[in-house]
C-alpha cells in the first residue's frame, strides 16, 4: 500500500518507529534525566478548562500525557501520534485509571478529522531537530541544517495551523521544542502570532534552569534555557492563546461514527468471572477482531471513526467466548456472586502464589477472586481446589 503522506512525513515516523523500543532511555540519557522534570514543566502550564480535556498532538510514548494526568487527575488525554511503534511502546505504561483516561490514537496530527474550535486546551511537543542534546549528541546540528532542516519546520508549522483550528476561542497552546534553534521556537512562535493570529501569554520563569532571552522581538514572556547558564539540555516553551471568548464545544457531527467499527456487549456477562459491571465508568464494552475493549463514553464523544483507536484492552474474544484479563482488580466485585473468594492475609502464601506456585484452597469451580487483607489483586485459576495465578 502506497503511503499517503508526504515522503518527509513517512521518514520521520520509520525513524521514530525503528527507534522506539529505545526511545525512553535516550532521552533520559541525553537529557542526563532532566526530560522527567521538563514534562513536569509542560504539564504544569497547560490551562485545562471547562471539558476537563487536553490534547495531546504529539503524544510519543505517552510521558507527557502521563505527566499532565499526574498534574491534573481528572482530565481526559486523548494522545495523537503518527508513528504506531511509538504508542505501542507507551501502551504498558498505562495503569488504573490512566489506562481509561488516556486514550492513544494513532492518526495524522497535521489533519485530525475533529470539530474545529473543540478543544480548550492543547499540547504540542513536535518533532524537532534536538539542537539542545549537542553536548550528547553533536550530530544533530550537522544533520538538520539548511534544505534538511526546512520540512522539519514545515511540519511544526502544519501541526500548530492544526492546533489552532482545533482551539477553541480563548483556548490555551503550550508549545514546546527540546531544540535552541530559533527558527523551530521564536520563528514557529512568530508564524503563530503573524499567520494564525494567536496571542502570546507570557510565562514565569521557573526554578531549575537559567534562561536566555528570547531571540526575535515580539517574543517575550517564552522561556529559552540557556544550556550553558543553566549545566543543561536546550528547551524551550510557550504558551499561546486562541482571541475570543470561549464557545460552546462541539462534539461529532450527527451520523458520524464514533471510533471504529466495533460490536458492542452488554457487560453482565462480567459477572461470570467475578467482576462488577456496575464498576464500568461510563461508556461500552467492545469486540475488535479477537481482543475485548473498553471504549469510554468521552471518547466516544469526540472522536470518529477515521482516527486509529481501540480503547483499553480487557481481555480476549474468541470462538470459546469472551475472557476477561485476570489482572483487572479494579473491576473486582468485593461480593462476587458466581465464583468464590479467596482472601489471603499471609505474605509467604501470597508470594509462592504471585511466582507460580498452588496453593491447596479446597474451592469448588475453575476460578477464585483474590483479595489481599481486603485488596482486589486478580482472579486465580482453579484445579481440583488447588489455585494458581495465571493470566492465560
Amino acid at each position: 500500500m502506497t503511503d499517503p503522506r508526504p515522503r518527509h512525513d513517512a521518514a520521520v515516523s520509520g525513524m521514530f518507529g525503528r527507534i522506539a523500543g529505545f526511545y525512553d532511555l535516550l532521552n533520559h540519557t541525553l537529557s542526563l534525566g532532566i526530560d522527567y522534570y521538563w514534562r513536569h514543566v509542560l504539564a504544569r502550564n497547560v490551562r485545562v478548562g471547562s471539558t476537563n480535556r487536553v490534547l495531546d498532538l504529539a503524544a510519543g510514548t505517552l510521558d507527557v500525557s502521563l505527566a499532565i494526568r499526574r498534574r491534573f487527575p481528572q482530565v481526559q488525554v486523548p494522545a495523537m501520534d503518527f508513528c504506531p511503534p511509538m504508542l505501542q511502546r507507551g501502551l504498558h505504561k498505562l495503569k488504573g485509571d490512566n489506562a481509561r483516561a488516556i486514550m492513544p490514537v494513532a492518526a495524522d496530527a497535521k489533519k485530525l478529522p475533529l470539530p474545529d474550535a473543540s478543544w480548550d486546551a492543547v499540547l504540542l511537543d513536535p518533532p524537532c531537530s534536538g539542537w539542545g542534546t549537542t553536548d550528547k549528541n553533536p550530530q544533530a546540528i550537522k544533520r538538520w541544517q539548511g534544505d534538511r532542516l526546512k520540512p522539519m519546520l514545515d511540519l511544526q508549522r502544519k501541526l500548530l495551523t492544526e492546533a489552532s483550528r482545533l482551539l477553541r476561542p480563548g483556548g490555551k497552546l503550550v508549545y514546546s521544542t527540546c531544540t535552541t534553534n530559533v527558527d523551530e521556537n521564536e520563528g514557529q512562535v512568530r508564524f503563530a502570532v503573524e499567520g494564525l493570529g494567536l496571542e502570546p501569554i507570557p510565562l514565569e520563569p521557573f526554578p531549575g534552569f537559567v534562561f536566555a532571552a528570547p531571540e526575535l522581538p515580539g517574543c517575550e514572556g517564552t522561556l529559552r534555557v540557556d544550556e550553558g547558564a543553566s549545566n543543561a539540555q536546550g528547551f524551550y516553551i510557550a504558551l499561546l492563546r486562541k482571541p475570543g471568548d470561549s464557545a460552546a464545544v462541539p462534539g461529532l457531527a450527527r451520523g458520524t461514527a464514533a471510533t471504529a467499527a466495533y460490536r458492542a456487549i452488554p457487560p453482565a456477562f462480567l459477572a461470570e468471572f467475578g467482576l462488577s459491571p456496575a464498576l464500568l465508568p461510563p461508556g461500552d464494552l467492545a469486540v475488535f477482531e479477537d481482543s475485548l475493549h473498553f471504549l469510554p463514553a468521552p471518547a466516544l464523544a469526540h472522536l470518529p471513526a477515521a482516527v486509529r483507536w481501540q480503547g483499553m484492552a480487557l481481555g480476549k474474544a474468541s470462538a470459546q467466548g469472551l475472557i476477561p484479563s485476570a489482572r483487572l482488580r479494579a473491576l473486582l466485585d468485593p461480593e462476587p456472586q458466581r465464583i468464590p473468594r479467596l482472601d489471603v492475609d499471609d505474605v509467604p502464601v501470597l508470594e509462592r502464589l504471585l511466582q507460580g506456585g498452588s496453593l491447596d484452597t479446597g474451592l469448588p469451580g475453575k476460578e477464585a477472586s483474590l483479595f489481599w487483607r481486603g485488596l482486589p489483586l486478580g482472579r486465580l485459576r482453579l484445579k481440583a481446589g488447588r489455585a494458581v495465578w495465571s493470566d492465560r
